[in-house]
């Protein structure tokens, strides 16, 4: 009884709305923000004390609802709101594409165009030879089809947008016919099934979910059937007693009964990853050497680049769906054409692509340069002369991330850290909270760096948040 009496008394101190607004009114820090912003902060510390005192009045006493709090409060909420949300961040987790991370760094050449094309007017539509309206895919059509070996190429905002697009386009009110197998589910939640009954197509799954032949899609052929679909297990795999049908396979079957047929290859990848010491992942080119009539693939896995849905394929199919009215629902702005046309240009010389494309960079790093960073960083901890403050070598795996390669297990070097009186959860958050983010993960009872993705310049900003923690600590 003594704590719901505690609970209602807090619950009567907390101050009405408008009465938080006039206190902020009253502050030099808060006094040139406007009104709108200031209510907005005052209802949320107003519902999150409410809240705190519901959850658990014991937390909160009176002081706690007195002006300098509530002031201090609302202070925090309004610099949280003004400042952007979007933050660069130390991706320390080893995933090199992380879907929750923004997936791939952009490279250098990226960026700068980016910059110069968002800063002044640009061609996006206009043919500079003719002196008339032109393609928005001029700028990047030639350089696909010449690194992927197809006679045409489109672009829109992701591989989902591609799969339903070229779905829609090639076999609307008619029936796509797919292993069961290859019903995946994709980021957030989104599912080929559901994809494909918003494109209009008739699914008609075939096969087992961990073997399918090619007479059951064969059989499954009637006078209602648009087209064969294929989709890449790229976000998981199936082991043990399976069978699946080539994409070459499907293509013969699909001249002998001519339909036509799609491959989604989700990741899609221009490198052979094998050559790298890695498994081998099919390439684009591999994909349209096999005369499939439309191929898609992401723009911001293992490419490389900014996020895109790529569509590559044989001409007719391709300007078909260039003249579906949904493309332009789909369609890419500016910034995304630089940066993919930066990306691509690197493609043509392989070493370069390497160097220079970061997620290409991470994924083929040997793993004595990312023991030498690791060692470079527990030096630079040391330095801090803190007793408290001790490092382990821990040798584990990175993965690709990103629903890309997910059998692969890449040798790395990682730092954990333990800072002795302050838990591993609570160096994480602290960690999480810092000025830029940084993220890592919890192993082994300590705060775990994985340095394959931890940038050069990023150790120093690593070693400025310990200090941080440890004057605090």
């Amino acid at each position: 009884m003594a704590e719901k009496e505690t609970r209602q008394a807090l619950l009567r101190q907390i101050p009405a709305i408008d009465a938080v607004v006039l206190l902020a009114r009253n502050d030099p820090f808060l006094q040139n923000i406007s009104k709108v912003i200031l209510v907005r902060c005052a209802r949320r510390v107003v519902e999150n004390l409410r809240a705190d005192i519901l959850s658990d009045a014991r937390t909160i006493s009176a002081d706690h609802l007195d002006d300098t709090h509530i002031l201090e409060k609302v202070r925090a909420a309004v610099k949280t709101l003004l400042n952007p949300y979007l933050v660069p961040l130390v991706n320390a987790t080893g995933i090199v594409v992380h879907t929750n991370l923004g997936r791939s760094i952009l490279c250098a050449d990226a960026v700068e165009h980016m910059v110069a094309v968002a800063s002044r007017y640009s061609n996006l539509e206009y043919d500079l030879a003719a002196g008339k309206r032109g393609s928005r895919y001029a700028c990047v059509e030639e350089t696909i089809c010449e690194l992927c070996g197809s006679q045409a190429a489109m672009v829109v905002n992701n591989n989902a947008g591609a799969v339903l697009l070229g779905l829609e386009t090639l076999a609307k009110d008619r029936a796509v016919i797919i292993s069961r197998g290859e019903l995946v589910e994709i980021g957030g939640s989104f599912r080929i099934p559901d994809v494909m009954a918003k494109s209009g197509a008739i699914l008609k799954e075939v096969g087992t979910t961990n073997r399918t032949h090619l007479k059951d899609y064969e059989e499954a052929i009637e006078k209602g059937t648009g087209l064969l679909l294929k989709v890449h297990k790229s976000n998981y795999a199936i082991e043990g007693f399976t069978a699946d049908v080539s994409l070459q396979m499907l293509v013969d079957l699909g001249k002998k009964y001519k339909l036509p047929v799609m491959e989604d290859l989700g990741s899609g990848t221009l490198i052979d990853f094998s050559k790298y010491g890695m498994m081998k992942e099919p390439t684009v080119s591999d994909s349209v050497s096999t005369g499939a009539d439309v191929v898609t693939f992401s723009g911001d896995k293992l490419l490389g680049g900014p996020q895109a849905g790529i569509l590559v394929g044989k001409k007719d199919p391709i300007e078909k769906i260039k003249k579906n009215p949904l493309t332009r629902a789909l369609r890419v702005d500016k910034l995304t054409f630089a940066a993919l046309e930066s990306t691509l240009a690197l493609y043509r010389d392989e070493k370069i692509a390497i160097d220079s494309i970061p997620t290409l960079r991470m994924l083929t790093l040997p793993v004595e340069v990312i023991e030498e960073k690791a060692h470079s960083l527990a030096r630079m901890l040391d330095d801090l002369r803190e007793p408290k403050l001790s490092c382990r070598f821990l040798r584990l795996s990175s993965k690709a991330g990103g629903g890309a390669l997910p059998e692969l297990t890449v040798p790395t070097v990682c730092l954990g850290i333990k800072v002795k009186g302050i838990s591993p959860n609570s160096l994480e958050k602290f960690m999480r909270q810092n000025t830029p983010p940084i993220i890592g993960r919890l192993e082994r009872d300590l705060f775990v760096m994985d340095l394959r993705t931890v940038l050069e310049d990023e150790l120093s900003i690593i070693t400025t948040a310990f200090t941080r923690l440890l004057n605090k600590a």
